[in-house]
C-alpha cells in the first residue's frame, strides 16, 4: 500500500507524524511510515546557509537526531491503528530503545540497508522474534552510483554509528551511548563547527534576511507585508538637495500586464541634471566610521521595509517572488559589505562626485551596490535608475536618506539615458562614472568621459557576456538539468551572468535535450505575483520584439528544437532552445530566455571549444559539469572568465563569497561585492610630468614590437578563500592582465612602469624617448596611433593632462575590449583581473568535511 518515509533530522519530524495520522484517520485508511535518521543532512545545512533562514531546518547534533528518532518511534508506536511502523536503523541503541517502548506490541518491524546492518538485525530476528525487511536500490549503474556514493559517505562519517561499529579503537560502551546523556556534550562539541546561517559571515558584517517560501512561517510573513501594495500606485520623481526639480511625467505599468498601472515618474531634464550636479558634495566631513553605521541602518531599514520592495520588484520589474527575495538581500549584503570595509581606510579621501547608472534587470541590487560602494569612500553621488524602474530606486534613494545619508551626498535622478546619462558622461565636474548595461553604451560613455572628464577619471564597466557551460559525459544529468534550467530560464534569462551556449558532448546529448525538454516543460511562466509562476515577464515590448525576432529566424531556418507557450497578456517570452553550430554562430547576446545548443566530440574538440570561448572576447561567466577533477582544473586555468561555476548554476553571485564582474568585453573590473572594488572609489594622485621630445615611433614598430614580449604569466599571482556557506568552494585569483603600454613621458618614468608592471606578471613595452635594452622603442608615438593599434591591456602615461587626455581620447576611439589610461604612481591594481571559481563540494554525492 501507501507509505511515507519521515526524517528525524528534521525539527518537524513529529509535527509531520501528527499530520499524517489525522489524515489517514480523516480518509479511513491505514499507511505505512517507514522511519529514518534522514539523508542529505549535509545539503539542509548548505541550503540553510545560502538562505540566510533564521535556524536549521535539522537537528546538527547527532544525539539530537537520535533522540528524535525514539521519541518520533515512540510517537507511531502510539498511532498503529492508522499507520504501520517501520523502523529503519543500524543502530543497536536505537533499535534496543524501540524495542523497550514498544513492550509487547509486535505490529511494527525494522528494515536496513541492503549489506548492511546484518549482525545486528540477524539478532534481532533470532533474538527478539521481530519483522526485519531488507531494503534494497534496484536499477542501471549510472543511476545507482550517485546512491551508493551517498551512502559510502554517510556511513562513512565519524558520528555514524556503522563508522564506529567499524573503528575497533572505540569502546562499546561509546558506540552504544546513550544519546539523553550525550547530548549537552555534543551541543558544546558542535558549537562553532555548523555555522548558523545569519552568522555566516561575522565577525565583519550580519548575513542578509532570507525567506524560505517552503516555511509557512515565513510564507505567510512574505504575503502579508506584501499584500497591502498589491494596488498601490507610487510617485516618483528627482530627488536631489534642493527643490523638486523639473521635468516630463511618464506613467509605469506593469510588465505583466501593460494595462495595469504601477506609478508615476517625474523625470529629470537637463536643467535638474546640471542642478544636481552644482548641489553635490561629498560627505567627508563624516568619519568612515559614522558612514559604516548609517550604510548599515540603511540594510536594517531595507530589511524592514521588505513587503513594500517585494511587491515594488514584483510589479514594475517582473520579479517572481523566489528573484523579490534574491534581489533584496544582495542590496542589503552590499551595504554591509561595503560599510565594514571602509572602516579599514579612515585617512583615504574620495574621488569626489560619482556618477552611478545602473540596469533595469536588478533595478536595487546594482543600483544600491554602485550607490554603497561610493558612499562608503565618501563620495558624491548622482544616481541615475534604468527607465523601466524608477520607482524601487525612489524607494532606496528615500530609505537612505532616512538612515542618514545626506540629502548633498546622494541625489537620485530618474529618466532617459540620452538625457540624464549623457549629462552625467559630460560634465567636467564628475569624477568618475560607474556603469551597468551594455557592451555599447559602455563604449559610448567612455567615449564621452575622454572628450569632458580630466583623464584620471573612473569608469567602471560592468556589461554582458556570452555566457557559456560545457557538459561533459560524466555529468550527473539532473543535476546539470537542473543548473542549466535555472542559469538558462530564471529571471525570464535577464541576467548579465545567464546561460547562453550550452555545449553537450555528443555520447550523451540526446538523451539530455530530452530530460531537458521534459524539464522546461513543468515550468509555469505568468504573472509573478503568484507562487505558482517559475517564470516572469521580460522588461518590456521592446525586449520581447528582439527575443521573438530572432526565435522565429531560428525557426524559419529550422534550427528551434523546443519552444514553451505563454500567455496571452504581458511582456512573457516564450522559453526556447536553438541548435547552433558554437558560440561563433552567436551575433550578440540575446538578453531573455533563449538557450543556444550546440556538441562536442573527443578531448580535442573540447579544446576547440574552450579557445574557441575565448576567441570571442567576452569573459563574465562559465559554468561546467564535470566530475573529472583534471578536467575542471585545465578548463578553469584556460578560460578567461571573470566567474567560472563547477557542477553548480551559474548565476546569483553572493556578495562578499563570490565577487562579481567580467573581463573583456564583459567589463573593466574591478569585481563588485569583491576586496578591490571598494579601492577604487577613493581618490588617485595623478602625475604629471614635461613632455620629453623624441623621435617618432611608427604605428608599425608598435605592433612588430608587442609581438614579440613574451607571453604574460598565466600563473595566479595570489589565491584567496572568501567565506561562504558550507558544501562550495570559492576561490578568487588574481592573474595578470597582460600587456602594459609605458608611455613615461621619460625613460626613467617608463622604466619605473615596467617594473610595477612585472612586477604584477605583465609584459611590458617602454616606448619613450631615451630608453634602451629589450622590448623598448625609443622615441615618442603620436597619441591618435593609439587608437589603431592593438594588442596591449593597460596604458601608462605620467605625462601633462593635455598629452594624456589625447592618449584617452585615442584609447576610446578603438572598438573592443575597455583599455584604461594610469595616470597614477601605484597603478599595480590596474595590472590584474580577478576570476573567481565556485565548486559545488557536495556534487559527488555529499560534503565530506562537513560530514566527517
Amino acid at each position: 500500500g501507501f507509505g511515507v518515509v519521515v526524517q528525524s533530522f528534521s525539527k518537524l519530524a513529529s509535527f509531520v507524524l501528527d499530520w499524517l495520522y489525522a489524515l489517514a484517520t480523516q480518509l479511513d485508511r491505514r499507511i505505512m511510515v517507514r522511519l529514518v535518521k534522514g539523508a542529505y543532512w549535509d545539503s539542509e545545512i548548505k541550503r540553510a546557509q545560502m538562505d540566510g533562514v533564521p535556524d536549521f531546518p535539522v537537528f546538527t547534533p547527532k544525539s539530537a537526531t537520535d533522540i528524535s528518532y525514539i521519541c518520533c518511534a515512540n510517537q507511531l508506536l502510539g498511532m498503529t491503528d492508522r499507520i504501520y511502523p517501520q523502523f529503519a536503523t543500524h543502530n543497536a541503541h536505537s533499535a534496543a530503545a524501540i524495542l523497550e517502548l514498544a513492550g509487547n506490541q509486535t505490529d511494527f518491524e525494522f528494515q536496513r540497508l541492503h549489506g548492511m546492518g546484518e549482525s545486528l538485525h540477524a539478532t534481532l530476528l533470532r533474538d527478539e522474534k521481530v519483522r526485519s525487511r531488507i531494503y534494497a536500490p534496484v536499477g542501471r549503474h549510472r543511476e545507482l552510483l550517485a546512491y551508493l556514493v551517498r551512502r559510502l559517505l554517510e556511513n562513512g562519517a565519524n558520528s555514524s554509528f556503522v563508522h564506529k561499529l567499524a573503528n575497533h579503537h572505540i569502546d562499546a560502551e561509546a558506540i552504544a551511548a546513550d544519546p539523553f546523556d550525550s547530548l549537552a556534550q555534543d551541543m558544546a562539541a558542535n558549537r562553532g563547527k555548523v555555522v548558523m546561517p545569519g552568522d555566516l559571515y561575522l565577525p565583519e558584517r550580519q548575513n542578509s534576511r532570507g525567506w524560505d517560501l517552503a516555511n509557512r512561517t515565513d510564507l505567510n510573513d512574505y504575503m502579508a507585508r506584501r499584500a497591502p501594495f498589491a494596488e498601490k500606485i507610487w510617485r516618483a520623481g528627482p530627488q536631489i538637495a534642493e527643490g523638486d526639480g523639473s521635468g516630463e511625467t511618464r506613467e509605469i505599468f506593469s510588465p505583466a500586464d501593460p494595462s495595469k498601472l504601477v506609478g508615476v515618474a517625474m523625470q529629470a531634464d537637463i536643467a535638474t541634471t546640471r542642478m544636481a550636479i552644482d548641489l553635490a558634495r561629498p560627505w567627508t566631513d563624516c568619519p568612515p566610521a559614522e558612514r559604516a553605521e548609517i550604510l548599515r541602518k540603511a540594510a536594517d531599514l531595507y530589511e524592514d521595509h521588505h513587503g513594500e520592495i517585494f511587491a515594488l520588484l514584483s510589479r514594475e520589474a517582473g520579479k517572481t517572488p523566489f528573484d523579490t527575495i534574491a534581489e533584496l538581500r544582495e542590496a542589503v549584503d552590499f551595504l554591509r559589505y561595503y560599510a565594514a570595509q571602509c572602516t579599514d581606510r579612515p585617512d583615504q579621501a574620495p574621488r569626489g562626485v560619482i556618477g552611478c547608472i545602473s540596469p533595469w534587470n536588478f533595478p536595487l541590487a546594482i543600483f544600491t551596490g554602485q550607490i554603497a560602494a561610493a558612499l562608503a569612500a565618501g563620495n558624491a553621488v548622482l544616481a541615475k535608475p534604468a527607465d523601466q524602474t524608477p520607482l524601487i530606486a525612489s524607494l532606496a534613494t528615500s530609505l537612505l536618506h532616512r538612515a542618514g545619508v545626506p540629502t548633498t551626498a546622494l541625489q537620485m535622478l530618474p529618466g532617459e539615458g540620452a538625457t540624464v546619462g549623457a549629462a552625467l558622461a559630460s560634465s567636467a565636474k564628475i569624477d568618475g562614472i560607474c556603469f551597468t548595461g551594455s557592451t555599447r553604451t559602455a563604449q559610448t560613455i567612455n567615449r564621452t568621459m575622454a572628450d569632458h572628464m580630466r583623464p584620471e577619471a573612473m569608469l567602471i564597466a560592468e556589461t554582458g557576456g556570452l555566457n557559456c557551460m560545457i557538459v561533459d559525459s560524466t555529468a550527473l544529468p539532473e543535476q546539470s538539468v537542473r543548473d542549466i534550467i535555472t542559469s538558462a530560464f530564471q529571471s525570464a534569462g535577464q541576467r548579465c551572468s545567464a546561460l547562453r551556449m550550452l555545449y553537450l558532448h555528443e555520447d550523451i546529448a540526446a538523451p539530455f535535450l530530452e530530460m531537458l525538454f521534459g524539464a522546461m516543460d513543468e515550468l509555469a511562466i505568468g504573472d509573478p505575483w503568484f507562487l505558482a509562476s517559475d517564470i516572469g515577464p521580460v522588461i518590456d515590448q521592446a525586449a520581447l520584439t528582439r527575443i521573438n525576432r530572432h526565435v522565429e529566424l531560428a525557426r524559419s531556418e529550422g534550427r528551434l528544437l523546443k519552444q514553451l507557450e505563454v500567455p496571452g497578456d504581458g511582456y512573457f517570452a516564450a522559453p526556447a532552445v536553438i541548435e547552433v553550430g558554437g558560440i561563433a554562430d552567436l551575433a550578440e547576446e540575446i538578453f531573455g530566455p533563449v538557450l543556444h545548443v550546440a556538441t562536442f566530440g573527443d578531448d580535442k574538440s573540447l579544446d576547440a571549444v574552450v579557445a574557441a570561448i575565448n576567441a570571442r572576447g567576452y569573459g563574465l561567466t562559465f559554468g561546467l559539469q564535470s566530475r573529472i577533477t583534471q578536467r575542471v582544473d585545465a578548463i578553469c586555468s584556460d578560460l578567461h572568465v571573470g566567474n567560472i561555476y563547477v557542477n553548480r548554476n551559474q548565476v546569483g553571485a553572493v556578495v562578499g563569497t563570490q565577487p562579481f564582474g567580467g573581463e573583456g568585453l564583459s567589463g573593466t573590473g574591478p569585481k563588485a561585492g569583491g576586496p578591490h572594488y571598494l579601492p577604487r572609489f577613493y581618490a588617485e594622485q595623478a602625475v604629471h610630468e614635461a613632455l620629453v621630445p623624441g623621435q617618432p615611433v611608427t604605428a608599425a614598430a608598435v605592433t612588430q614590437a608587442l609581438q614579440a614580449l613574451p607571453r604574460p604569466n598565466d600563473v595566479p599571482l595570489a589565491t584567496v578563500t572568501m567565506p561562504g556557506a558550507t558544501g562550495e568552494s570559492n576561490e578568487t585569483s588574481l592573474y595578470p592582465r597582460g600587456r602594459v603600454l609605458c608611455l613615461g613621458p621619460s625613460a626613467a618614468a617608463a622604466d619605473r612602469q615596467a617594473e610595477v608592471a612585472r612586477r604584477q606578471g605583465c609584459t611590458a613595452l617602454r616606448i619613450a624617448p631615451g630608453v634602451a635594452g629589450d622590448h623598448a622603442l625609443d622615441g615618442g608615438l603620436d597619441r591618435a596611433l593609439l587608437s589603431g593599434i592593438s594588442g596591449f591591456d593597460v596604458v601608462v602615461a605620467w605625462s601633462d593632462e593635455a598629452d594624456q587626455r589625447a592618449i584617452r581620447q585615442a584609447l576610446a576611439a578603438r572598438d573592443g575590449a575597455l583599455v584604461p589610461l594610469v595616470t597614477t604612481e601605484d597603478f599595480a591594481d590596474y595590472c590584474i583581473v580577478e576570476r573567481h571559481v565556485c565548486i559545488d563540494t557536495t556534487a559527488a554525492g555529499g560534503n565530506v568535511s562537513l560530514l566527517s
